[in-house]
């Protein structure tokens, strides 16, 4: 009997929905991982490093249930390959970090700023996908190919937290909820420390949190196939990953600058990644028309353009040999409890965190020589 397909219309309608919902709450409260590290070095300010843990917590906390319940199998997404690309995973999310303190925001960010009218996001955006594309299939790509992924782990299962406890005597039951406690554990360790930083921010953390749950369930529970009638194996309908995917926004902003670009191109389809960026844009700006607060800005000067245009360049190659941004691997990798995604997180804030203290100590000697 052949299996019913899910309409393709209904999942990049909800994909869009989920994307418009992370950009008005993002927009809302501020998230930024990158204004949470730069609050941090330069204020010892914890509060929105706080949100991105909270955030990252109940998206950890959602997964792991979907998964419990067997209604997605993050093993089958792009971040549990068995084969560890540890170099790519640490100078990616290296390049990223120092990019998105170049860029004043990561990729979500730019998005959001985008729907506000920020035309300096917009320039980002496209340099972003510019060097994403290269990345993936143009120069960048072949080096990325030659002398970073050709250095890694070969697991004896997925890379995944649960996958190496269950290849030690650890039951699969066992592996998934003692692990997910642990990270959990973690998380929230940091949330509630001190425990007055994260104030009302608690429940856009939460939903923005939840907004990656959602995209797990859409992406690998509904637009799951088991057996699709032109090639009569599984598949994950939309997903430009072939399988299960969470929120992240590097790679879905090239396939849609491609998309654009060879429009009359019938294989060139809309996919989950870039619906979503797209409902981002329209949820930030819903929420700047409704608070009267959208307002075009641009660069100050030439050197503004410059440090944004290397920002861009450096969040596009980062994200695309990372397999993921602060959002992608940040939020959506960790809550699979995939070893890449602790590597990247980790490469993500030591690269925004030094890039930031070297601007700040730049900073300070111009205005003591002035």
């Amino acid at each position: 009997m052949t299996e019913t397909l899910p309409s393709i219309s209904l999942l990049l309608s909800l994909a869009f929905v989920i994307g418009a919902v992370f950009g008005a709450v993002g927009r809302q409260s501020n998230f930024c991982t990158m204004g949470a590290v730069a609050d941090l070095v330069s204020m010892g300010e914890r509060s929105r490093m706080q949100m991105w843990a909270l955030a990252a917590a109940s998206a950890l906390v959602g997964t792991s249930l979907l998964q419990w319940t067997q209604l997605v199998d993050p093993a089958a997404s792009l971040y549990a390959s068995s084969r560890l690309n540890w170099l790519s995973h640490l100078l990616g999310g290296l390049c990223f970090g120092v990019g998105m303190s170049l860029a004043s925001g990561c990729t979500s960010k730019a998005l959001i700023r985008l729907g506000g009218g920020n035309l300096k996001a917009l320039i980002v955006l496209l340099v972003v996908a510019i060097s994403a594309y290269m990345s993936m299939r143009g120069l960048f790509g072949v080096w990325r190919v030659r002398w970073l992924d050709s250095q890694y782990l070969v697991l004896p299962q997925s890379q995944t937290l649960p996958a190496l406890l269950s290849t030690n005597g650890f039951s699969p039951a066992s592996a998934l909820l003692g692990s997910s406690a642990l990270v959990l554990g973690l998380l929230l360790a940091f949330v509630s420390w001190p425990r007055q930083a994260l104030r009302s921010a608690w429940l856009a953390s939460i939903v923005v949190g939840l907004c990656v749950v959602a995209a797990w369930f859409v992406s690998g529970h509904l637009g799951y196939v088991s057996e699709h009638p032109d090639t009569l194996s599984e598949a994950f309908l939309t997903t430009s990953s072939k399988g299960p995917e969470g929120l992240s926004f590097v790679a879905p902003t090239a396939y849609g600058l491609e998309l654009l670009l060879l429009w009359s191109d019938q294989s060139r389809v809309l996919s989950f990644g870039t619906a979503s960026a797209l409902g981002v844009i329209a949820g930030a700006a819903a929420h700047a028309f409704a608070t009267r607060s959208f307002r075009l800005e641009s660069f100050r000067d030439p050197a503004d353009l410059l440090r944004h245009l290397a920002g861009a360049m450096l969040m596009g190659f980062g994200g695309v040999t990372a397999l993921g941004c602060s959002i992608g691997q940040g939020i959506s990798g960790l809550s699979t409890l995939a070893l890449g995604a602790f590597l990247t997180t980790a490469a993500i804030i030591i690269g925004c965190w030094l890039s930031l203290k070297l601007q700040y100590r730049l900073l300070m000697r111009n205005a003591a020589c002035g």
